[in-house]
Parts: C-alpha cells; sequence; structure tokens
C-alpha cells in the first residue's frame, strides 16, 4: 500500500488524523462561505444535537440551521462522522482537568470529581454517549483530560504499566452507565413519558410480583424513591467499587503479599454533586 493510500484511510478513520483541521485548503471559490469556519460550524452542530438528539442530525439539517447550503458545510468537513467528532471534542472542552500536582487533594477523590464532572456533561449531551466507541476520540480535549486523569491515576503508586488498564476501567464505567441511562429516559421521552412514570408503573406491575420481591427490601420506602437520587445513588456506589479496585491493584504493585488481599475500606463520601 503506498503512503498517500495510507494516509487516505487513515484519514478516513479519524478526523483527528488529518494533516490540517483548522483551515481548509481548496480552490478559492469552491464554495467558501464568507463568515463561516470550521469553528462556527461545529458549534451549530453541537446546538443541533443538543436540539433534536443523533438519529436526527444531518448535514442538511445543519447546513439549514445555519443558513447555507450542504455544499458550504462540505467545504470545511468532509464527512458527517467528521463533524461528530469535532463537535464531540467541543463538548468535551467543558471538562476540567484534574491538577495531578495538588497533593493536598486525596487521589481518589479527584477521581470520583472526574467521574462525575463526565457523567454530568454526558447528561447535559445525551447524544454524545451515542459517539463514544464509534470515534477514536482522540482530540485534543480529550486528550487533555484524559491525560490529567491517568497522571492523577499514577499518584495512586499504581504501576505505570497498569495505568491505561485502569483508566480504560473507569472510563468505560462512566460511559457504560451514562448510555444506559440516555437510552432509558430517551425511550420513556419517545413515548411520551417521564422517566418517573416508567419506574412507577413498573414497580406497581412488574415490583409486585413475588419471584421479584428480592430486588427491593420489600419496604414502600424503597419502592416509592425518586428517580433521580437513585440513579445517583447507585452511579456513586458503583464508581466507589471502581476506585476501591485501583486502590487494590495499586497495594498489589506496591509488593502487598499476594495473600494479604483484603478490600480497602471506603471512607463514607459527601453527597454527590448535583448534575450540571
Amino acid at each position: 500500500m503506498s503512503d498517500g493510500s495510507r494516509t487516505s484511510r487513515m484519514r478516513r478513520t479519524s478526523v483527528w488524523l488529518e494533516e490540517r483541521t483548522g483551515t481548509r485548503r481548496r480552490a478559492a471559490g469552491s464554495g467558501q462561505t464568507e463568515g463561516l469556519d470550521r469553528e462556527k460550524i461545529t458549534a451549530a452542530a453541537v446546538r443541533l444535537l443538543d436540539t433534536e438528539g443523533l438519529a436526527k442530525f444531518s448535514m442538511r439539517r445543519l447546513a439549514a440551521h445555519l443558513g447555507v447550503t450542504a455544499m458550504s458545510v462540505y467545504w470545511y468537513v468532509d464527512r458527517k462522522d467528521d463533524l461528530l467528532e469535532l463537535a464531540l471534542d467541543a463538548v468535551e472542552g467543558e471538562l476540567e482537568v484534574p491538577d495531578a500536582d495538588a497533593e493536598d487533594v486525596d487521589w481518589r477523590e479527584q477521581l470520583r470529581q472526574s467521574a462525575y464532572a463526565l457523567r454530568g456533561l454526558l447528561r447535559r449531551h445525551p447524544w454524545a454517549s451515542g459517539t463514544l466507541g464509534s470515534f477514536l476520540n482522540v482530540g485534543p480535549s480529550a486528550m487533555s483530560f484524559q491525560l490529567g486523569v491517568r497522571r492523577v491515576l499514577l499518584r495512586s503508586g499504581l504501576p505505570e504499566q497498569q495505568a491505561d488498564g485502569a483508566l480504560a476501567a473507569l472510563f468505560s464505567f462512566v460511559y457504560g452507565h451514562a448510555a444506559v441511562e440516555a437510552s432509558w429516559h430517551r425511550r420513556c421521552s419517545e413515548a411520551g413519558v417521564s422517566s418517573q412514570d416508567c419506574v412507577d408503573a413498573l414497580r406497581s406491575t412488574v415490583g409486585v410480583r413475588p419471584e421479584y420481591a428480592e430486588c427491593g427490601d420489600g419496604g414502600e420506602g424503597v419502592r416509592a424513591e425518586a428517580v433521580r437520587p437513585v440513579e445517583q445513588r447507585d452511579f456513586g456506589v458503583a464508581l466507589d467499587c471502581v476506585v476501591a479496585g485501583i486502590e487494590a491493584m495499586a497495594r498489589y504493585g506496591r509488593g502487598a503479599a499476594p495473600w494479604d488481599r483484603a478490600a480497602p475500606v471506603i471512607p463514607p463520601q459527601p453527597p454527590a454533586p448535583e448534575d450540571r
């Protein structure tokens, strides 16, 4: 395979593998629209995705939203997938990169804060959950956040060769949890009901069957809980399990005896931060 062919194939893999990402190098007069650039198109794409969702998104709808022709948009981006990658990295720019040098802050708490921030981002932009796993996610915002969290992980004492695996465990957990939440809320929305209505219906039908009694403690208090606080609580418990696992791996990496495998004690946690 020639170098040119390989480069072309790599560009189709990710927009971030292009040799150029800021401006297009096409002949003047070939469709460029005055006052339009890749950043403005990306910002408009984010607004449209937030409003209408991923399923309805198209280059034609975006062009209509911008008041230009579809060809004007294609002058700046080659494909819809390229624009989705750009939009994903744009919203990831909302994430605060953790300060790995802040030694007065516990690394576990920094991991939790980063995980909550990422979940909050995916709740504000539900469409983003549908793009994760489809793209390499190696834009500048994504890489900055990932590297910041990785540096925090290394403060745990985790061996360097295990850091990427631990990072994958943390991010995959948040991505998966957020994707399930987004799908659930979208399903309810498409049915014209709230997620609380759906849960209440489940409790009054499936939840009262004797064979499923063990799913709760049998108390009316649990069955009557509101959806959002339960989602927050369950996410927090699951996140603590992930962080505890990372801490355990770090202890083993520091030379803990193989038979000394008591689970680390998870201290009481403050209330989860509100989703922004």
